[in-house]
């Protein structure tokens, strides 16, 4: 089987001319196009959430991008949420780089495999400076900070009855669980 890789500037272009249906969730990763799963409802609950408790940084501390895009090295990945740092267009002239990420969140009411063996590799090479996964099977949050190469220098396992923090607003953790 032959494979052919995209580049990012390739795949905006085919997104642009139409070439994928509106409805198709697609991430490119490092050349390849991965079809997303669906979003259920726990999950799309959780990310509703989380919007709600960061909506008040916006746009001050931070912008939020609620599974919108970030070129992330030469991949194009749609975390869950993304805080962004804060710029007059919203990122309309161009879209966020990992370097513009100052929290990823990726939600995960499936096996962690993709999230923690795909993109956070991606994120932590690219300079993502916190990423949690909110796992909700296990119920409890991983909090990565200080990327090193493809993974994080610091990483925690928080439970219930903790709590999580992020330019300034606490989170509780069963708050994402």
């Amino acid at each position: 089987m032959t494979r052919h890789r995209i580049s990012l500037e390739e795949f905006h272009r085919m997104v642009e001319a139409g070439v994928f249906p509106e409805d198709l969730r697609l991430e490119l990763v490092e050349g390849e196009l991965l079809e997303m799963s669906p979003i259920g409802k726990r999950h799309a609950a959780k990310v509703a959430r989380l919007t709600a408790l960061f909506a008040p940084l916006v746009p001050e501390k931070a912008i939020l991008f609620v599974q919108s895009p970030l070129a992330v090295g030469g991949s194009e990945l749609y975390p869950d949420l993304a805080l962004l740092r804060p710029r007059e267009d919203f990122y309309e002239a161009e879209l966020p780089r990992a370097r513009d990420a100052l929290l990823v969140v990726e939600v995960a009411d499936t096996p962690l495999d993709h999230d923690l063996g795909v993109k956070l590799p991606l994120y932590a090479r690219a300079g993502v400076a916190e990423v949690w996964v909110v796992d909700l099977g296990g119920q409890r949050v991983l909090v990565h900070r200080e990327p090193q190469g493809e993974g994080y220098g610091q990483v925690a396992v928080l439970g219930p009855g903790e709590a999580l923090e992020a330019l300034g607003q606490k989170v509780a953790v069963e708050a994402l669980l």
